[in-house]
């Protein structure tokens, strides 16, 4: 693991010198930059400390102009220098910095006073009783200050170890997950494209597939280096460059992010924790339009709050910020929010949900408001519960678990793991890593028996209803696997009974009205009186005075009960006349080797036409097989 420490101050505080005086690296690297004195872009520098590491360095512009740079390279700081000078104090941006600094999420850092050659010891004293009066209350409140001279090199020896020290007590980060959001890109002869960067999280080697985002152009790694020196593999917390393949400058812009392909997502909305500065002039209203900072972007977007109409200065609040184009991010990830006019810095926050999955505003309840503000503070299985209960009914995979918890693969896949055993979470397609909410397998299983209810209510006198039936009732949309999941849980648990091909409820029975079951068992008794030639129904209807459509559901009842077999349309025969006819078909066949419609009339006394129905049905039971005019026993045909 490396640790990068990032610079902030004021224009001319002397940022760009003392890095210089502490590393021999001069970061910057423009002819107008040497040229008017001040630092426009991102500079890079490195140190190496005790035991071998090596602590990359951001040098950040303290121009008011170029605080859009100066967030693009502090989204991937693990703590900051402040760079104060002795003889002007506490300045515009010195204020401006540190707020973005807290607001990105930094929480450790010390102070360096320069220019101490400039001042006299009573100055110098004043100075450093000021700059400790101005960090009270903030992050830097009791933090090490540091008088130091860039040009004599006092006190840079304390600076130093101080360096050394915060290095170590950083915390390693967690996720697994490879990005690089690119803060530079540009053309090396001889070499092609190279882009640069902070690599927060996972790592990436040589010949590795990766993608650019939002724009999703892929490529290869050519090459990679940390500063100045070529390595096969990059780990977290470095600064780095790799060469891609295939791609040209015009094709990569700052803020895009280097990641393995499919490894993440765009999303146009994000729903955030944002809290409005205290020193803000006015608060953020509801719909209204903000620069986005997240990590090296600056993009458009409009905010939605949850519960109000205004974000007023110091207050906390849920928000849905909605991009003018793609942004990848990762759950708690650090966000800036600047005003257009005046264009400064007013509020920042969290990354509470970066997928286009999440529900509505209106969808989401104020007690999953308050989970989701509890979230980064959570624990593993908290926020795998809430983020899988927000993804909602089709749930997530554990590639989006992954941007979603930022939790590392192993860790990820052990609490989920852990989370199934009791109930927390089910996987419903184990090939592609799909995991849903109990709260939503709940409500599939719910409108799975809720359509099966309505069917029984509507269809009295069918047994049950078949599959198809009830997958539709879960929804629209519902995929296939995740819609089989649910009816066998549904089954498991007994909530369904299977009877064949058909379905129901356990508690569901045919139900018949008096004049139904006085019907039914007078159509039965009619086909008891000619077994061998069944009545003709336009007849027999007419004759008890009903309707076909009257007769049809006491029909397919008497054949869901295997009182009656269906053989043709207006043509049923009793199960037991034809079990016999099935015996006197298979003997003769057995014993002649084929039939014709003429022996079947002779063999069973029924006329020609309802034979040739009957034959054709001991087809289609694959009893036997048409061979031209004749029947064989099927599987003896040779």
């Amino acid at each position: 693991m490396s640790v990068i420490m990032g610079t902030a101050g004021h224009i001319d505080h002397g940022k760009t010198s003392l890095i210089r005086a502490l590393t021999g690296i001069d970061c910057d690297r423009l002819g107008e930059e040497k040229r008017r004195g001040i630092t426009i872009e991102l500079g890079f520098a490195y140190v190496d400390l005790p035991g071998g590491e090596r602590m990359g360095i951001v040098d950040m512009p303290g121009h008011e102009r170029f605080v859009r740079t100066m967030v693009a390279g502090a989204s991937g700081i693990d703590f900051v220098l402040l760079v104060i000078s002795a003889d002007e104090g506490v300045m515009p941006q010195t204020r401006e910095h540190l707020e973005i600094c807290t607001l990105l999420g930094v929480r450790h850092g010390i102070v360096a006073l320069t220019k101490i050659d400039m001042v006299d010891a009573e100055m110098l004293e004043l100075a450093t009783e000021d700059v400790r009066d101005f960090l009270r209350g903030t992050f830097l409140e009791g933090a090490p200050i540091f008088p130091v001279s860039s040009v004599s090199g006092e006190g840079l020896d304390a600076l130093r170890a101080a360096m050394a020290e915060q290095s170590r007590r950083q915390p390693r980060r967690r996720s697994d997950l490879f990005r690089l959001p690119v803060d530079r890109v540009f053309s090396l002869k001889g070499h092609g494209t190279v882009v640069t960067g902070t690599l927060v999280s996972g790592s990436a080697s040589c010949g590795d597939e990766v993608e650019l985002l939002p724009s999703g152009r892929r490529s290869h790694i050519r090459s990679i280096q940390s500063h100045g020196e070529g390595q096969e593999r990059a780990e977290a917390g470095h600064r780095i460059s790799l060469n891609l393949h295939g791609l040209s400058v015009e094709d990569i812009s700052r803020g895009d992010v280097v990641t393995h392909v499919g490894a993440m997502k765009n999303s146009r909305r994000w729903i955030v924790e944002l809290t409005c500065l205290k020193s803000s002039p006015r608060g953020l209203r509801h719909r209204g339009e903000i620069h986005f900072h997240h990590s090296a972007r600056e993009l458009a977007a409009r905010l939605y709050f949850y519960d109000r109409d205004r974000l007023e200065p110091g207050d906390t609040a849920l928000a849905e910020a909605h991009f003018s184009e793609p942004v990848a991010g990762v759950f708690a990830d650090r966000c800036i929010v600047r005003a257009f006019s005046p264009l400064r810095t007013v509020a920042g926050g969290s990354i509470l949900y970066p997928l286009d999955t999440a529900p509505r505003r209106s969808h989401i309840s104020e007690a999953m408001r308050e989970r989701l503000l509890s979230l980064p503070e959570a624990d593993a299985e908290t926020r795998i519960s809430v983020q899988l209960e927000l993804a909602g009914r089709f749930g997530a995979t554990l590639s989006d678990l992954s941007i979603l918890t930022d939790l590392g693969g192993k860790a990820l896949e052990k609490q989920i793991q852990a989370m199934s055993g009791k109930g927390g979470a089910f996987c419903w397609d184990k090939d592609a890593r799909c995991w849903i909410s109990p709260v939503w397998l709940d409500k599939l299983m719910e409108r799975a028996l809720a359509a099966t209810q309505v069917f029984h209510t509507k269809n009295p006198l069918q047994q049950g209803m078949a599959k198809g039936v009830i997958l539709a009732g879960m929804g629209a949309g519902v995929p296939p696997k995740l819609a089989h999941y649910v009816l066998e849980r549904l089954l498991r648990s007994g909530k369904l009974i299977a009877e064949g091909e058909l379905l129901r409820l356990p508690g569901h029975k045919v139900s018949l009205a008096d004049d139904q079951q006085a019907l039914k068992e007078t159509l039965f008794k009619a086909h008891l009186a000619t077994p061998l030639m069944p009545p003709n129904h336009t007849e027999l209807f007419a004759e008890l005075g009903i309707s076909a459509r009257q007769a049809q559901p006491i029909f397919k009842l008497l054949v869901a009960e295997g009182a009656l077999v269906k053989i043709k349309e207006d043509l049923y025969y009793l199960s037991s006349v034809m079990e016999e006819l099935r015996q006197k078909v298979r003997d003769f066949l057995l014993a002649h080797s084929e039939i014709t419609p003429g022996d079947f009339r002779d063999l069973s006394g029924i006329s020609r036409k309802n034979g040739i129905a009957l034959l054709e049905h001991f087809d289609k039971e694959q009893l036997t097989m048409r061979v031209g005019d004749k029947r064989v026993l099927r599987g003896r045909s040779a």
